[in-house]
């Protein structure tokens, strides 16, 4: 789903106009950053946290020539855990049914 998708069920749903939803969803997104980037999470009950986490320096190694390490420093990423409803509905897909991503795509 993409947010245009996302706009447009809820303008179907609430009969409100696509841009007033567009603006409403990009603010939400926006308030979203924003409190991530001040280094605050964001809870949403029954759907999720999204949580800012430091992950420590390491030493990677490059798959081509497994003998030559890099140094990947320490970094501030945001870690998203799902709320209840949404794991357990998620738990109740057939993997079979599941389109993955590869890694190209991603």
């Amino acid at each position: 789903m993409t947010k245009r998708n996302l706009v447009v069920r809820i303008a179907r749903k609430t009969r409100l106009k696509q841009r007033d939803v567009m603006e409403i969803v990009q603010e939400t997104l926006d308030a979203i950053t924003e409190e991530l980037a001040a280094g605050h999470g964001v809870e949403f009950r029954n759907f999720g946290v999204f949580e800012i986490m430091v992950r420590k320096p390491r030493v990677g190694r490059n798959p081509n020539d497994p003998g030559k390490t890099v140094p990947i420093p320490e970094r501030v990423v945001v870690k998203f855990k799902p709320g209840k409803i949404m794991r357990q509905r998620v738990l109740e897909l057939d993997p079979a049914t599941i389109e993955t991503v590869s890694d190209d795509e991603e």
